[in-house]
């Protein structure tokens, strides 16, 4: 009886000593890690809007969608977007979109002369590996910016700033997933700090010169905002204080890629199977109602790799302006 006696009293010593360090560590976390890191808040304050860019590195030719993604970016006025391509400049280019025209051998002289280092991999696949640093590439071309952001084109833009808060915008690192970089629109502020994260991976020179892909900007580079993602938030708080990387990153699912690793609004892997774009809104079949930046349709791209491209897009396209669809079937004019 005795010892039963001791072991409870233990047992519950214990259990209060653990929770006494629970409470003392959120109560520190609160302390010693605002939401907002005084010393690594972006650039928002209370100007009207923030200025806002997108870089995107692309060489090739212009997808069979391209003329969807066009009159979506035309509706986030917003933001403006900077292409450099071999691809050609699009007669019905929106007006908040920039075209330098050069080709794939020239920009991996530019990348290479940049950053020090010998950038010449055979196809422009590997640039996803470096969008972390465009910033500091182009840092020259985007001074009148408070932001950069580096993003895909294989997506169909819903209102952007809509989705955007104040909030968001006090951070270096704005993701559109909960729980890593996402690489098919990452926002960063236009600072030193921002532009010049990615060099604190210490083999970032290494994987640049690597002839293949490694994600490096999902990966590597998210690991400096996001880790330890299964921790109790209130432990990464505790352990992580003193990480200028983690404390100024945001990170908010939009829900953006439909058939993805991240599950649906409501926790299940049954996607929408249609979307909507009309007059800069998307929408999609299911009921719940929110505000989609965007939609990366990558998996259904997937589908419609072996298929004919006259066959995935559907209607007059003179009038995407006024509506369309997009499902694993391609794209249709409503």
């Amino acid at each position: 009886m005795l010892s039963r006696r001791l072991r409870f009293q233990n047992t519950r010593g214990r259990l209060q000593a653990r929770n006494t360090l629970q409470a003392s560590a959120k109560n520190l976390a609160v302390l010693i890690w605002p939401d907002r890191d005084r010393g690594r808040q972006g650039p928002y304050r209370a100007m009207k809007a923030p200025r806002i860019v997108i870089l995107v590195p692309y060489f090739g030719r212009w997808p069979f969608w391209i003329d969807f993604f066009w009159e979506s970016m035309r509706w986030n006025q917003a933001i403006d977007w900077r292409f450099y391509t071999d691809c050609g400049v699009p007669a019905n280019a929106p007006d908040n979109a920039s075209f330098f025209e050069c080709s794939y051998q020239s920009y991996q002289d530019r990348v290479s002369s940049a950053l020090g280092l010998a950038f010449n991999p055979a196809g422009p696949y590997k640039l996803c590996d470096i969008k972390p640093a465009y910033g500091y590439i182009h840092a020259g071309e985007i001074t009148d910016y408070d932001f950069w952001g580096f993003g895909d084109i294989d997506v169909v833009w819903g209102d952007i700033m809509g989705f955007i808060t104040q909030d968001m915008l006090r951070h270096q690192l704005i993701s559109f997933h909960k729980r890593r970089v996402s690489g098919h629109l990452c926002l960063l502020a236009n600072t030193p700090f921002a532009r010049e994260a990615f060099m604190q991976q210490a083999d970032w020179r290494d994987t640049f010169q690597r002839p293949e892909h490694t994600a490096f900007d999902e990966k590597d580079f998210g690991e400096l905002f996001m880790r330890h993602k299964d921790w109790p938030r209130w432990l990464r708080r505790m352990v992580y204080f003193n990480n200028p990387y983690m404390r100024s990153a945001c990170f908010n699912e939009a829900y953006s890629t439909s058939l993805g690793r991240v599950p649906w609004v409501d926790g299940s892997f049954d996607f929408p199977r249609r979307w909507v774009w009309r007059q800069g809104k998307l929408s999609c079949d299911k009921p719940e109602q929110r505000v989609y930046p965007y939609l990366h349709f990558i998996e259904w791209k997937k589908l419609w790799a072996e298929r004919d491209e006259n066959e995935l897009v559907q209607g007059d396209t003179s009038r995407i302006a006024e509506g369309f669809e997009i499902t694993q079937d391609g794209f249709r004019v409503l």
